[in-house]
């Protein structure tokens, strides 16, 4: 099967400087109901967790750190298992 160059494949045409500005919004060509349902498509990726983490800076002993990325990946994701353990056994604070 012979490839197509992008610059000469007809079902993707070069856009001119001229239908570049011909373009408009999505929400100025579609009616509402239209615009509504495009827009809510959810995109690719992680599906949404039921519990989202919360992003924090924090400061902890280099060696701790070592060792749990000497685990390999997921440490972040075992360190927060050890952490939550450890709150459910009133082993904190």
């Amino acid at each position: 099967m012979a490839r197509t160059s992008p610059l000469t494949d007809p079902d993707a045409p070069i856009l001119t400087d001229d239908a570049l500005n011909e373009m408009r919004p999505a929400r100025e060509v579609l009616t509402a109901e239209e615009f509504a349902a495009v827009s809510s498509v959810r995109k690719a990726g992680r599906p949404a967790s039921a519990s989202p983490k919360v992003p924090v800076t924090i400061q902890l002993d280099p060696a701790t750190v070592d060792a749990f990325k000497a685990t390999g990946r997921g440490w972040q994701t075992r360190m927060n298992a050890i952490l939550t353990e450890a709150v459910k056994a009133g082993r904190h604070g």
